[in-house]
């Protein structure tokens, strides 16, 4: 009977769960989709900051247990696009 070779996990480097990953995916695209505008009372002037973009790159920069940098900052820019178009975020009006 032929012995099959089993892959070691190389020590030092521990395994991420599942959900722990899907977690870590739903937090950065719940982050990257925060923005805040700041909109004058005559509704004629908005100033968009990507606020939940700047926090998630941070955030994924200084990441212990890494997925990979790459699929972190893309799933976070496309959370910024898509919260920029569906307005979602906080609102301050300038006086």
């Amino acid at each position: 009977m032929a012995k099959t070779k089993r892959k070691r996990q190389p020590k030092g480097e521990p395994t991420e769960l599942d959900g722990v990953y899907v977690l870590k995916i739903v937090m950065y695209l719940i982050v990257g989709s925060q923005w805040v505008r700041f909109v004058d009372p005559g509704l004629t002037k908005q100033i968009p900051i990507p606020l939940g973009l700047i926090v998630g790159i941070i955030f994924a920069a200084h990441d212990h247990f890494k997925i990979d940098r790459k699929i972190e900052y893309a799933i976070i820019i496309i959370a910024s696009f898509v919260g920029f178009w569906s307005q979602t975020g906080l609102f301050i009006n300038i006086l």
